[in-house]
């Protein structure tokens, strides 16, 4: 399966696709979901399950002329949600044969990155717990500017690009979530999605086109030059 574009760069997610980490999501969307609900927003307008509950509560304050408010709300969910991850950040490994794939990228030259929704402050524990953050080129996190900013909206996906000196259609994104997809489809980047959270029917519901690989290991096999 090897690409038909020639990619100058490779971005990476980090939990379940780069790294394997063990974050209590329900728990951190509890969170979220109560500092929201404290700051007077209704349960209905951030109850769809598809979306970042931050994206939706942030737009509703937004929509409803609050605007002034977030700033406010946004440094106790960036406070509150790293508090959450950092927990069992010490805990995190690459998966098996990551190293190995990451000095094939690059042997050839390839630009390596890692876009996440994690925190910078989680972010950076959990690569150095992995001893992976001096391979990187670039890490882009979710508080590096502001949430509506963040994955999955295209401007997190060009905001890396430019840190890693190319543009979004020279990298090809690797993912375990339809946020990541969604961020490289709009952004026009390339995009594999990883079957440690999705099945292979998962992706196809979501795009029949999307390519798959079991680990990110497999990308050995896939970049050949």
């Amino acid at each position: 399966m090897p690409t038909e574009r020639k990619y100058l760069a490779i971005g990476f997610d980090m939990d379940s696709t780069l790294l394997e980490t063990d974050i209590d999501y329900i728990r951190l969307r509890r969170v979220v979901h109560d500092i929201f609900i404290e700051a007077g927003i209704p349960e209905r307008a951030i109850a769809n399950k598809d979306s970042p509950i931050t994206f939706m509560g942030l737009n509703y304050l937004r929509d409803n002329g609050r605007s002034d408010d977030i700033p406010k709300v946004q440094k106790k969910i960036r406070r509150m949600t790293a508090d959450v991850e950092i927990e069992n950040a010490a805990a995190a490994r690459l998966y098996e044969g990551g190293r190995d794939m990451l000095r094939h990228l690059r042997d050839r030259g390839y630009r390596i990155g890692v876009l996440t929704r994690g925190s910078r402050r989680y972010a950076t524990a959990a690569l150095t717990a992995a001893g992976v953050i001096d391979e990187l080129d670039a890490l882009a996190c979710r508080d590096d500017h502001d949430e509506l900013d963040a994955k999955p909206s295209p401007v997190a996906m060009h905001r890396f690009a430019s840190s890693l000196g190319v543009t979004a259609k020279d990298i090809l994104y690797l993912g375990d979530h339809n946020n990541d997809y969604k961020c490289a489809r709009d952004s026009g980047a390339g995009f594999i999605g990883v079957l440690t959270r999705y099945t292979k029917e998962d992706w196809f519901a979501v795009d029949v086109n999307i390519k798959t690989i079991r680990t990110v290991a497999d990308l050995t096999g896939i970049i050949k030059n």
